[in-house]
């Protein structure tokens, strides 16, 4: 596949919604998803061969998707202020996490994108794709504390978005 630009193209095709909500949960803007996505799909060609075929595609590319954002997140992390702290985070309570059903899918989307990066970025490695603090603080080169504080932090900003928009069961 790697030089068959209409295979290239009929897999970018096929996978580009999928791809494309990965991206959108890690980025502010579309403008920045499609950059990222690109990235993604760049590696996907390259490094094709190289994929274990015990695991489905998707998931192969969903983990592709991720570190993508992931990098560009490092590559323009000195823009990104990071906060320390080492308070035990857990996800919403059950209430909260009722209120996220009230949510379209973009509603949601729109939120997380308001999110600083680095806040958006540990709440969607920690919450959606369930790495743990140790995993997050090794990825985005921070300390584990800075990893909690900042899902604290997201957490407490998504909070009062839904406050704000006064999410049933919530508000």
């Amino acid at each position: 596949m790697r030089g068959n630009r209409e295979a290239q193209k009929m897999l970018y095709q096929h996978y580009y919604g999928y791809a494309m909500s990965v991206c959108l949960r890690y980025s502010k803007t579309r403008e920045e998803s499609r950059e990222i996505l690109n990235d993604g799909f760049m590696k996907v060609f390259t490094r094709l061969g190289l994929r274990d075929e015990k695991s489905s595609f998707k998931s192969w590319l969903r983990k592709i998707m991720i570190n993508s954002a992931i990098d560009h997140y490092r590559k323009n992390s000195k823009h990104y202020k990071l906060e320390d702290g080492d308070q035990a985070i857990a996800w919403m309570p059950s209430h909260e996490s009722d209120a996220i059903g009230d949510l379209s899918h973009e509603e949601l989307i729109g939120m997380v994108q308001q999110l600083a990066p680095a806040y958006r970025a540990v709440f969607n490695l920690f919450v959606i794709d369930g790495y743990s603090h140790e995993e997050i603080a090794s990825r985005l080169d921070i300390s584990v504390g800075t990893s909690k504080s900042n899902l604290f932090k997201a957490r407490e900003h998504l909070k009062a978005a839904f406050k704000k928009n006064n999410i049933k069961r919530y508000a």
